[in-house]
Parts: structure tokens; sequence; C-alpha cells
């Protein structure tokens, strides 16, 4: 059986905006999250996910109202991400409305909040997101991973929107993270988040092989052929943009109709 992927819009939100940036810099006011949510809604999108980017670094809590707000007017399945720290959290995300909650920092930080969250709310609804950035330098127990310019790199976990480096091997920790109970992945490479060069397939398909539950692409679509890239070289299960989307330079039903037509398995856009 083939499984169907998933095109999905990322709305980053600092301040009760939708911002954009690229590297996880330089951010841009890209518009109110609840209209762009709708938009994807109307269009056809599989999912939508706001993330609260900021929340971690200022220590802030959910975004709750918002929360609320989007649920009443969407119809497409809503993950949240950002301050979610406490399976109180994760419940209070969920009885707002959202149907998944996004956990990073909080994770890593503390490990057994994927385990008692997927216990007390089910898999299903527990989705592990994952910032990575390349590393070039050869450590003991890291996991290697060959580049397509002849160079291998590993790569690590980083935390805080970016900010603060783990330590920990990405792939060793989407592994450790399916077996605590993540139901999903939520993969962004911080080396191509905004540039428009693609998703970083080297690390999208090293996770992908290395988990069973599902892979969700982040970070450097640009163009049609790269959501393609991402579903058959990276081998993920769904592909997560945001500033093409955005700023329309594509919409849902450019991006499924070319899936489509070149054999990929999709739900159709409306």
């Amino acid at each position: 059986m083939t499984l169907t992927r998933r095109i999905i819009p990322c709305l980053d939100i600092k301040d009760g905006r939708v911002v954009k940036g690229t590297n996880f810099l330089g951010l841009k006011d890209a518009g109110d999250p609840v209209e762009l949510a709708a938009r994807y809604n109307e269009q056809g999108a599989d999912e939508v996910v706001f993330l609260d980017i900021t929340a971690s670094i200022e220590n802030r809590g959910m975004i709750i109202d918002l929360i609320k707000k989007a649920a009443d007017e969407l119809s497409l399945p809503l993950t949240i991400g950002g301050g979610i720290r406490t399976v109180d959290d994760i419940q209070r995300t969920l009885k707002a409305g959202a149907d998944k909650v996004s956990i990073n920092s909080s994770a890593i930080e503390d490990p057994s909040l994927i385990s008692e969250s997927a216990k007390a709310f089910g898999t299903q609804c527990i989705v592990v997101a994952i910032d990575v950035r390349r590393r070039t330098t050869s450590e003991p127990g890291m996991t290697m991973i060959d580049l397509s310019d002849g160079n291998s790199c590993w790569y690590e976990v980083m935390t805080r929107g970016g900010s603060k480096s783990t330590g920990i091997d990405a792939v060793k920790w989407a592994k450790e993270a399916e077996s605590r109970g993540a139901g999903e992945i939520l993969l962004t490479s911080m080396e191509t988040d905004g540039t428009k060069d693609g998703f970083d397939i080297p690390i999208t398909a090293a996770v992908s092989e290395s988990v069973g539950i599902p892979v969700i692409a982040s970070g450097g679509v640009g163009k049609l052929e790269h959501f393609y890239e991402g579903f058959v070289l990276g081998k993920a299960d769904a592909a997560l943009a945001a500033s093409v989307f955005h700023y329309g330079e594509l919409t849902i039903a450019e991006v499924k109709n070319y899936l489509i037509q070149r054999g990929i398995a999709i739900r159709p856009p409306v």
C-alpha cells in the first residue's frame, strides 16, 4: 500500500504575526496567522503547523488564544509548537483545539516528556521537532553522512530556536524519540532553512531510513522540484514549506498537481 504524502504549510509566529527568515535569522513579517491558515485550508493543504519560534528563548507560555481562534476557523489538522514544556501544557494545547503538538527543546531537556505525553494522549498527536546543523569535525560515535560534494558530516541537534548546541547526534535522537513514543519527526535543517535551494536531502534520507514513523522534511523549498526531491530522494512522508506559500510564489494546488503528474501519491487539491 502506497502511503499518501502530505503538503504542510508552516507558520512561524513571533509577537502574534507570521514571520520568515533565512537560516533562522533576518525575520520578516509575512501576515496574520489565522488569515494565512484559512487560505491554506481553502487551497487544500493537508495540515498546517503553527510554531511560536521565540517562546522557548523568551521562556514564554503557549499561544492559547491564537490556537482557539485558528481551531474555530479551520477544518484541517492543526499542529502547535513553541513554549510547550509539560504534560499539562500539552493537555491545554489539545483542549484549545490543536490536533497535534510539536515539542523540541523541552523534549531534549526532559526526554521523559515524550513517553509521558504519548502514554497520556496517544502517539498520533506527539510530534518531535528536530532542528539540526551540520558539523564537519569527525567525532567518535556520531553518524557520519555523505554529502553531494564528496565530504561527510554529522548533524547536531540544536535547541532554543537554533541558538543552543546540544552535542547530540540527530539520527540517534530521532531513533530515541521514536522509541519513547513520538508519532512523527519534524526535521528542519538550519543549513537550508529559508535558502530556497531545496531540502537538506542527506539528513532527511538518513533519518527517514532510521525510523519507522513519518518524517516531515522542512527547510529550503524554493521550487516545485524540491517537493519531489524531498519525497523521492529524502524519502520523507510529508513536506513542510513556508515562504513560497506565504508570499504567493507557489500555491498548494500547483504543488499537488505537479506531484500527481510525477507519480507521487497525494490527496488532490480542492
